[in-house]
């Protein structure tokens, strides 16, 4: 008699010691990790490297990654993004364990630019979602940081702003998953298929793997300059002018573009107001590329800058498919 009581006793414990452990090796979904629109003032640079050797590639074989790169980074087009403030957030509910700050926002291309040697993370934030699971949020701004120790946050809860703390070149956020201390790649889970393009069952939330979906190429930023355009400028956000000044000598078209492979074809164009094209070069990528920046321009004409909207196009192809087709406008006013 005891037996026939004790076993259903027994099953049931079973049972719920198996659905506990089955609840508790669930892992979190992650929403997005920043505040802004993806694919249009911001983008993902990098992704983590799934290549176990000394070479780099990212979930879908493709070159968007560098060698034993960690996390996804979610960039913004330029420095005066950043100084405007971009909020960066927390991607799944969780207690804030460890955080630093006080590192500079400066490139590591700058010469002034100190050894960041131990704090290559910059300014950074680690959240603790239980059962082993952590996110880490870097390269934060300096004195951004609105969270504590200790503290519980919610998804979509601000964290800081994104900045260009410690080793980096360009401002972003680099967001990290770990696992009981092993880094995993949000594109394919704890489970990575065999090869890529394989099936996969990434950690981000069902909205936010939409947001993500992989984009190979992109345009970072484009806009006009007066004289001349230059990467670094164009990169500290200098070229946002929208008002074409009359005594403008040459007026210079630059888009600067991520993900580019040889043989890609590059249309780059100025068009008068009406959209006559007064400027165009064509040309194809000489060599596969992260980043690449163009430029363009024209003199003034002899009878001066027409009145109304002047337009710069790039435009990049890819065999028979168009990856990039974007304009920008700046306006001749008339006098008075």
């Amino acid at each position: 008699m005891p037996i026939t009581i004790r076993a259903p006793i027994l099953l049931a414990t079973a049972l719920l010691l198996t659905a506990s452990l089955a609840a508790r090796a669930e892992p979190p979904a992650f929403a997005v990790p920043i505040d802004c629109t993806i694919g249009s003032d911001c983008f993902v640079q990098n992704y983590v490297d799934d290549d176990p050797g000394p070479q780099a590639r990212d979930f879908t074989c493709g070159f968007l990654t560098y060698d034993e790169h960690r996390g996804t980074d979610f960039r913004l087009p330029d420095l005066a993004a950043m100084r405007r403030g971009v909020a960066v957030l927390a991607a799944a509910a969780g207690t804030v364990v460890r955080l630093r700050d006080g590192v500079a926002d400066i490139s590591i291309r700058d010469d002034a630019a100190k050894a960041v040697a131990g704090r290559e993370a910059g300014n950074a934030v680690v959240i603790d979602h239980g059962d082993g699971w952590e996110s880490q949020y870097s390269h934060l701004r300096r004195g951004s940081i609105s969270v504590t120790p200790g503290q519980r946050v919610e998804p979509g809860q601000p964290l800081g702003l994104v900045g260009l703390s410690g080793n980096t070149e360009f401002p972003h956020v680099h967001f990290e998953v770990r696992h009981d201390g092993a880094f995993l790649d949000p594109y394919l889970g704890p489970e990575p298929p065999t090869h890529c393009g394989g099936p996969r069952q990434g950690l981000w939330t069902k909205a936010a793997a939409a947001t993500l979906a992989y984009r190979p190429s992109g345009l970072i930023a484009a806009g006009f300059a007066a004289g001349s355009a230059e990467r670094g400028q164009a990169e500290d956000g200098a070229y946002h002018d929208t008002v074409l000044e009359a005594g403008t000598r040459k007026l210079v078209f630059w888009a600067e573009l991520f993900g580019v492979h040889a043989g890609d074809r590059l249309v780059i164009e100025i068009m008068a107001p009406g959209g006559r094209s007064v400027r165009r070069s064509l040309g194809a990528v000489p060599k596969t590329s992260a980043i690449i920046f163009l430029a363009d321009g024209m003199d003034r004409p002899l009878r001066g800058w027409a009145i109304g909207a002047w337009q710069g196009r790039i435009v990049l192809r890819r065999g028979d498919e168009t990856l990039v087709d974007s304009r920008r406008t700046i306006l001749q006013k008339a006098p008075g």
